[in-house]
This record gives C-alpha cells, structure tokens and sequence, in this order.
C-alpha cells in the first residue's frame, strides 16, 4: 500500500497525476529520467546518494531502492561500488554501440565513415506512421546515408525520424549523426528496439550506392527503436552487403 506522504511529495516531480495507478516506484523512475532529459543531471556526473533522494523524493527508502535498480537495468544510471552513482552518457561508445550490430569476422564492431545522401523533412506516410505510430499529417525526417569502411560502401540506410522528437534535423552533419547521439542531443531516453533480418536482391539505386551489380545479395536489416517510455523513435532499412566476412548480431536492449 502507497504512504500517502509519498503520493502528496511526488506530485511537483512527476509527470502523472497523484491518482495515477502506476507503481510508485515507476513514477519515481520517471522523475529520474526527466531529471537526466531537463540537463539537470549531466552525463557522467554523481547523483546523490539513496538516502538522500528518498528523503528528497518523500519516498521510502525500499521505493527508491527500486527506482534506482530499475533506472540502472534500463542503462540511465551506473552504479560503482564506493563511489557512488552516475548518470550513463547516452552518446558514448560503450551504449551507442548496443543500436550497432554489425560486426566483421574477428566479432570487432563495424562503424566506419558515413556519407549523407539526401536529408528532408515531409508528411509521414502510411507506411512510416504505422510503424512510428504517427498520424496522417505528422512530420517526418527521411535521412539516406551509406556506411563506409576503408573507402568502400558496406550497407546503405533509409533512417525516418519522427519530427516531434528531433525537430529541426536539416544538416548534413546533423544527419551523419547515430541515434544516440541526437537522442542526447534533444533530450530523448532511447529504449528498446526491434529488428527483423531478410536476405534480398540490390534494387538499382541500393546496388549503385553500394558500388555493386543490380540483383547482388544484400542484407535486409528493418528496425524500429523506441524510447524509453515505448514511443517509436526511428525507423530505419538498411541493406548491407554480406561478402567479407560480415555478421549481423540481432540481440539488442
């Protein structure tokens, strides 16, 4: 059962209203998160300790507990042994490189240099607002860019952002970026993601991208990633060429 102090001392901190059925501990997490969103809490940078942000929240120490443990599996926090707490940055290696899986023989992560094609912004279309649960006039970024390494072209993307989440994405370099890092950038806690592996034939356009034959073997890779709080983020198709050696690890949180 809820303690009513901690309802009544949450209600400037959380997003949901005091009769809201969520767990507390959610809430409390959720208060966590916009902490991270607002740039209160930085990238890298101790947060204080248990006790205190229980006291802080007006929240049990066992509900705090709860909201850190969760906070941390979600990869917001990282807790050191003897040191404290800290705030995950999004944008560095170590957790951007869970939204990349393709990697070379050796099992070395496969990143390289990136060339942007073409960025707009338009209407979303059926497609794209099924899949990012958009409706009929939302907006839409539609980024295409290829992936090179050591000069040669290995996998061509078709990214489509939801505008409402990363407005203003005009750029060239805006665009190269990876989604983490714009995800960082615009205040947007990325989640989970799905993704489905087909093998298919290079249409023209993708076979010329990639600098191969029209009808070459390619690696149809269709995912979507949402944020924290389950709302679609990007859809991206990427089409990567299978020779040397390449392999695609699917398994991603």
């Amino acid at each position: 059962m809820r303690e009513a102090s901690e309802i009544y001392a949450l209600n400037n901190e959380l997003p949901t209203s005091r009769f809201s059925n969520r767990p507390l501990y959610l809430q409390v997490r959720d208060a966590i998160a916009q902490r991270i969103v607002s740039g209160e809490w930085q990238p890298r940078t101790a947060i204080p300790n248990e006790t205190d942000l229980a006291r802080e929240f007006g929240v049990s120490p066992g509900t705090m507990r709860k909201a850190l443990d969760l906070a941390e599996a979600e990869r917001l926090l990282t807790r050191r042994q003897g040191r404290g707490t800290f705030v995950n940055d999004q944008s560095s290696e170590e957790y951007a490189a869970r939204y990349s899986n393709i990697r070379s023989r050796d099992g070395k992560r496969m990143d390289g240099e990136v060339e942007v094609l073409s960025v707009y912004e338009t209407t979303v279309s059926e497609s794209e607002g099924m899949r990012l649960r958009l409706r009929a006039r939302d907006r839409v970024h539609h980024i295409r860019r290829v992936w090179m390494e050591n000069g040669r072209p290995y996998m061509l993307e078709d990214v489509v952002l939801s505008a409402r989440l990363f407005p203003g994405i005009k750029t060239h370099a805006e665009a190269s970026q990876r989604l983490a890092v714009l995800a960082q950038q615009f205040g947007v806690l990325l989640g989970r993601g799905d993704e489905r592996i087909t093998i298919s034939n290079a249409e023209p356009d993708v076979a010329s991208a990639l600098h191969v034959a029209s009808g070459t073997a390619v690696m149809r890779l269709d995912r979507v990633i949402y944020t924290l709080q389950g709302v679609p983020a990007e859809w991206r198709l990427a089409q990567c060429l299978t020779d040397e050696g390449r392999y695609y690890m699917a398994q991603f949180s």
